[in-house]
Parts: C-alpha cells; structure tokens; sequence
C-alpha cells in the first residue's frame, strides 16, 4: 500500500512539473499601447505684432438714393426697411391716372396732326396738278407757301409722335424699381403722400460689397496702412470670423483726434447687414516687433517659470509630439500670437497640451 501511494505521488509531481515548465514557455501577453487621440491645426495665419480692437459699424460700399422721375401721389408701398430687393423687382408705385390722360392725350394730338398734314398734303398736290395743266394759273409764291405748311404739318405730326412717347415714359416712371439687388436701409414714404420729382423715398445699399467704419486714434495711425489684413467679428454672429482689408484711410482727423478708417469684409455674406456693430482686430508691425502666427490660447500651456510657455508639435515620421517653448503676445479673443517656437506649417495640438508629454505617440482627429 505505501509503495503504490508513493509512485502514485511520483507520478503527480512529474505531470505538475511538466504543466509548469509548458506554462513557462509560452509567452505572457504585453498590455496593449494606449494612443491618444488629438485635435490639432496647422499654423498659418500670419501675425506681425500686437493685436489692436477697434468697434465699428457696417457701411454699404454702393448705395444709391431712390426717387420717382415725375411728381405725383403715392400708390402703394411695397417694402420696408431692412427688405432684400433684387434688380427691376416693385418697390413703390404712383396713381398712374393722370399719366394715363397725359398719354391719351398725347395720342389725340397725333391724330389731329395727322389729319392736318392729309389736309396740307392735298393742298400741296393740287396746286402742282393746276401748275402742270397751266403754268400761269398757280403763283410760284403760293405753291412755295403750300410746300412750307406741308412742312410744317411733317414738323407737328414728328412732334405729336414724341409727346406720346414722353407721356408713355412718364407713365413708366410712375414705377419705381430696384436699379440692383440690395437693402432697403432707410424708407421716408408712406402710401397715399404727394411727392415731388426727385424726392428722396428710400436708400439702397448693395448687400454684396460691405465695409466697416471704425476710428484710429492718432497715436495708432502710422501703423496702419491699406491693404492691411484684419479680422472682423460680429455680436450678433458670434461663431464666424470675417477677414477684411483696410480699403480707405482718411487723411484728416475727426472727433477726438481719430482718423475715419474703412475696412472692406472680403468674405462677407448675405448675413451681414448695414448698420451692423463689428469689432475690427489690426495686426500691427512696428518695426520693433518679430514677425510670427496666431496659435488658439488652447494650444498654449504654462511652464515651469513665470513667463515660460510651451507648445507641443506634432512629428510625422514618429508620430510624436514634442514639447517645444514659445514666446510671443498680444492676446485677442481665444487666440494669441506667437514669435518664437513656431513656424508656417507646424501642427500644433490644440486641446488637453495639460496631459501630453515630450515624445508621447499620438494619433491625429480631423483637423480644425
């Protein structure tokens, strides 16, 4: 009995050790490689030196001041202020009556003329068909004298012929309609009102070409310059960014020593009306100041010291990023600009640089 409980334990030692040794062999498992998923941009907006806000309201580029040609009462009214027209479409409409009679009358006097130039005509005819059969029965006087009212009658029926086509004109204008697509941005007419030929009834602004008016203190002008990049932003539209040339610059200061500046939206839409606020942000270039980018402040982490400021780069070929120190200014909104650090080009992360880490493997979301 103990000899075979003792090969019996024998045996179980040997398929426990060969189990162990066949564990042993196989390879553990490595815990899988967590890749963090980044947002990221590519620098590329160029920035010169400090950031300067100046408020503004918007102005249309083309405006045209609208009135009837002819004098007469207000018919109608077809639109109010802040009414999108576009090019030929009604705006208002005079009592056309009295044009009417105007042209009816006009016709009238054609027909009068017509009839007096048949008369003159046969007149005319008679007298050369006498002087034919007898040359001494019909003065020369008297058929010169019939040749000019036949004349004459030619002259008031060409005449009569271009008093209806005044009258008819006239009756046109009593229209009045959209020379372009635009705005209505003032209205002073109201149905049922005389107006006078060439009073002023409403301004149109083009709604394609907008600019925005703001003032440069004198201390600031010398730094701005036409054709200077901004960055136009409005309050009532809050989630889009304009960009916009300086398109004119006064040469003589106004209120409080400022310099009127007008600023052209490049890219504007439909969205933006005259007599909008907008905020105009300059990207001045004194001469003491480094060129460089506008980075989002997400992008932009503290470091260590108190004025020490860091980035992190994204490296293609290792798919790293790597923490690199910055300097710059100037801060406006959500963004800021950097002179040192970065370049044109660079992808930059742009949300959570609080947990990455220099030479942490990263993988790229879609780019903002």
């Amino acid at each position: 009995m103990y000899l075979e409980f003792k090969n019996f334990r024998g045996m179980f030692l040997g398929v426990s050790f060969l189990f162990f040794m066949s564990a042993c062999s196989q390879e553990v498992p490595k815990p899988t490689e967590r890749i963090r998923a980044i947002k990221t941009i590519t620098v590329a907006e160029k920035t010169s030196g400090p950031l300067r806000k100046f408020s503004g309201a918007v102005e249309a580029v083309d405006s045209s001041i609208l009135a009837f040609e002819v004098p007469g009462n207000v018919k109608e009214v077809r639109v109010k202020v802040g009414d999108r027209v576009k090019k030929g479409q009604t705006i208002a409409i005079l009592n056309e009556r009295t044009f009417l009679l105007d042209v009816q009358a006009a016709e009238a006097a054609v027909e009068r003329a017509k009839v007096q130039l048949a008369d003159k005509k046969n007149d005319l005819d008679r007298f050369k068909r006498i002087a034919k059969m007898d040359a001494g029965a019909v003065s020369q006087s008297s058929i010169d004298k019939s040749k000019a009212a036949y004349d004459s009658a030619v002259k008031n029926v060409k005449y009569a012929r271009s008093q209806v086509k005044l009258a008819k004109r006239d009756l046109e204008k009593t229209v009045l309609v959209a020379p372009f697509n635009g705005i209505i941005g003032e209205k002073y007419v109201d149905p049922f009102q005389e107006v006078k030929r060439g009073e002023r009834l409403f301004i149109l602004f083009s709604e394609r070409a907008m600019e925005i008016a703001v003032q440069i203190p004198e201390t600031v002008i010398s730094e701005i310059h036409l054709d200077l990049p901004a960055e136009i932003r409005f309050p009532t539209l809050p989630d889009r960014i304009y960009k916009g040339v300086v398109s004119e610059i006064s040469s003589v200061a106004g209120t409080a020593n400022a310099f009127p500046v007008k600023v052209a939206v490049v890219d504007g839409g439909s969205e933006i009306r005259p007599g909008m606020t907008a905020e105009v942000i300059f990207m001045l270039s004194p001469k003491h100041q480094k060129a460089g980018y506008l980075v989002p402040l997400s992008a932009v982490a503290k470091g260590g010291g108190k004025s020490d400021f860091y980035v992190f780069i994204f490296d293609k070929a290792s798919a790293t990023v790597k923490k690199t120190p910055v300097k710059g200014g100037g801060v406006t909104g959500n963004r800021v600009g950097v002179n040192e650090g970065v370049k044109a080009g660079d992808i930059i992360a742009v949300a959570g640089v609080t947990f990455l880490e220099d030479g942490q493997k990263v993988k790229l979301m879609k780019e903002n």
